[in-house]
């Protein structure tokens, strides 16, 4: 991945030769895998064979935060211990199957609403009321379900349901959020769309000008962007208009700062987007071909000693948070919903993604090659 110097001299190329960076080929995505069940099962159970982002660590800062919520398709609670360890758990009590831990917070115990089983942090199982009515039964036997594995890497939790087919993102995953940043908000939102349109939306800047002519566009660059792979990551990034201003400043002296969006696409269905004030965190978690429910976290950027971030810089990442969704995210919202809703008109067998277009291109190659692992193994 290039560094700051390197990669805003990149950029200056860029914009005097008037190009963006380009793929070695084209991609025909067939329509079928965006309104496929069958397709759509399958990319769901390869999400319970692969590392998949969780939530960001910091969510949970303190011993007894825990974060809990489907992930494809199953109850997970994810959990930091009072020693300090990150856990995950199916999040179903040993009993009857009752959900014990909902939303986010933080807690002692989990403990059943149904009949008040409860378990300690560790997964253990703690009480049983009246557990004489369970003669023979090993509570030492009985905690909680772990996942396959639970991994911290770049600043993201990672949940591993299932035995592995492959690495996944952390094949190849750069420093994403460090531990000074503060979630200064999180939202749960869903969409009735399939969750691959909503990924090809922040992957590629060749839109900018038609969808986001007076939002976006009078900031930035029309088809204009670079393309970084990581492994089957990707890092896009969109520079703004005012990245002129470094032409200026000493090459050993220039930082991006303000002057570029940068997205990081976590594979296959996770994003971490730094914007000029905040960082956006989404985990899209697929419910159905034609609907996704999506986990957002927004955090103050990084600060330059590792301290808390101040109330000013809080205050200009909230108004910062508040233009986008008041914006150009709207605006994407309207067009992926306007292509679900075509889906279905028989108009095309197959999408054609060009060259402008390869880090779409990359999210299906990898998305294509993860399932063909999934099929060799499951037979």
């Amino acid at each position: 991945m290039r560094s700051d110097a390197e990669l805003i001299e990149h950029i200056f190329d860029l914009i005097d030769r008037d190009e963006t960076d380009l793929g070695d080929e084209e991609w025909l995505e067939p329509v079928e895998n965006y309104s496929s069940q069958e397709r759509f099962e399958a990319e769901i159970r390869l999400m319970r064979r692969l590392p998949t982002a969780f939530c960001p660590v910091a969510a949970l800062s303190e011993p007894g935060s825990y974060v809990a919520r489907m992930s494809a398709g199953v109850p997970i609670v994810v959990v930091r211990g009072l020693d300090g360890e990150i856990r995950a758990f199916r999040n179903a009590c040993r009993h009857r199957g009752m959900q014990l831990a909902e939303g986010s917070g933080c807690t002692k115990i989990f403990k059943c609403t149904y009949h008040g089983w409860a378990y300690r942090l560790d997964g253990r199982l703690e009480y049983i009321p009246d557990e004489h009515g369970f003669p023979g039964f090993d509570k030492n036997e009985n905690g909680l379900v772990p996942v396959h594995d639970v991994t911290v890497q770049g600043g993201i939790v990672f949940v591993t349901q299932d035995e592995p087919v492959g690495k996944g993102a952390l094949e190849s995953l750069p420093d994403l959020l460090t531990d000074d940043q503060v979630i200064f908000a999180s939202s749960e939102s869903v969409s009735e769309v399939n969750w691959k349109l909503q990924a090809e939306g922040t992957l590629e800047g060749y839109h900018i000008k038609h969808t986001h002519p007076e939002t976006f566009y009078p900031y930035g660059f029309d088809n204009l962007n670079v393309i970084e792979t990581q492994g089957p990551n990707v890092r896009i990034c969109f520079p703004f208009r005012r990245i002129e201003k470094l032409r200026d400043v000493p090459r050993e002296q220039r930082e991006l700062g303000r002057t570029v969006t940068l997205v990081n696409h976590i594979f296959p269905a996770a994003s971490v987007s730094r914007l000029s004030d905040h960082f956006t965190v989404s985990f899209a978690e697929p419910e159905s071909p034609f609907r996704t429910r999506y986990h957002s976290y927004k955090l103050t950027p990084p600060t330059q000693d590792g301290s808390r971030p101040s109330a000013d810089s809080v205050s200009q990442a909230k108004k910062d948070a508040a233009f986008l969704a008041d914006t150009g995210l709207k605006e994407d919202a309207d067009v992926i919903q306007a292509i679900q809703a075509a889906i279905g008109s028989g108009a095309n067998e197959h999408y054609t993604f060009g060259r402008f277009e390869s880090a779409i291109v990359h999210l299906h190659k990898n998305l294509a090659h993860n399932l063909d692992k999934l099929a060799a193994v499951e037979g």
